[in-house]
C-alpha cells in the first residue's frame, strides 16, 4: 500500500523509527507541536493536511494522533479513508495501551508526563514552524518569564509568567514514558532534572511502539483504530471506543 501519514511533531522519532521497518510505502508530515496548544485551532490546520493529500492517490491517509484534547474531532475524509488510534492523548499512543494507560492514571495522581518529543520540542523556538510565530506568542507555558517581561514590563510580565505556570502546582511527580528510540537518555536525563527543579517525584514507564508499528504496517482491527471512510467525519465519544464516524 502506499500511506500517507499525517503525524504532531511530538512522535518524529517515534514515527521515524516504525516506518523505516514498515512493509509499505510510507510518506510522513509532521505538524508542529504548538496545534495541541490552540485547541479547537487545531483541526483546521489538519484538514489542510488532509485534504491536501487527499488528490495524491494514497491508499489511505493515517493520522499521528490521538483524540488530543477533541482537535481530531470533525476531521472528515475526502475521497481517502482516514485512519487514527483509539486513544485519549499521545502518551497513551507511547504507552500503546489506552487501558494500560488509564490504570496508570487512576493509580498516581497529580502526575506530568514527558516523552522524547515532549522533551524535544518544548522550547520556545522549536515549537511553532508553519503555526507562525503570531501563534506563539500566545502559548504561555513555554515561554520564559525574561519573554514575558520583555514584551510586557517587569511587574506584568512577571505576573502573567506566573498565571500561565500556575498548574503546576497541581501536579508532585513527573512519569517519563520511555518508548526505546535512539538518543533517548539525553531527553530522560533533561525530564529527570525537570522533575528535580520543580520538586517532583521522578518515574520512568517503559513505552512501546506496537500500537505505531501496526498503524504504519496496515494492521487496523476495529479494536484500537477506527477507519473513517470516503465522506465520513470524526466524532469523539464519551465510551471505550473513544472515536467514532458521524
Amino acid at each position: 500500500m502506499r500511506l500517507k501519514i499525517i503525524s504532531c511533531q511530538v512522535l518524529t522519532r517515534e514515527m521515524n523509527q516504525v516506518i523505516s521497518a514498515s512493509p509499505h510505502t510510507v510518506e510522513v508530515e509532521f505538524l508542529t507541536m504548538g496545534l495541541h496548544d490552540l485547541g479547537s485551532g487545531m483541526r483546521p490546520r489538519l484538514q489542510e493536511s488532509i485534504d491536501a493529500a487527499d488528490s495524491k492517490g494514497y491508499d489511505a491517509i493515517l493520522l499521528g494522533y490521538a483524540l488530543c484534547g477533541r482537535g481530531t474531532e470533525g476531521s472528515h475524509a475526502g475521497n481517502t479513508r482516514l485512519v487514527l488510534p483509539r486513544a485519549h492523548d499521545c502518551i497513551a499512543l507511547l504507552m500503546a495501551d489506552r487501558h494500560r494507560y488509564q490504570a496508570y492514571f487512576d493509580s498516581h495522581s497529580g502526575v506530568y508526563y514527558r516523552s522524547p518529543g515532549w522533551v524535544e520540542f518544548q522550547t520556545p523556538g522549536q515549537i511553532l514552524g508553519q503555526a507562525g510565530a503570531t501563534a506563539g506568542r500566545i502559548l504561555g507555558e513555554r515561554r520564559t518569564r525574561e519573554e514575558f517581561i520583555e514584551q510586557y514590563g517587569e511587574e506584568n510580565g512577571s505576573y502573567l509568567f506566573e498565571q500561565f505556570n500556575a498548574f503546576r502546582s497541581h501536579y508532585s511527580q513527573l512519569t517519563y514514558i520511555s518508548p526505546g528510540v535512539e538518543g533517548e537518555d539525553a531527553f530522560r536525563d533533561q525530564a529527570r532534572a525537570e522533575a528535580k527543579k520543580e520538586g517532583w517525584r521522578f518515574d520512568e514507564v517503559q513505552g512501546s511502539l506496537s500500537l505505531l508499528r501496526r498503524l504504519v504496517n496496515g494492521e487496523w482491527d476495529d479494536a484500537d483504530f477506527l477507519t473513517v471512510p470516503p465522506g465520513s467525519t470524526i466524532r469523539a465519544t464519551l465510551g471505550e471506543t473513544i472515536v467514532d464516524i458521524a
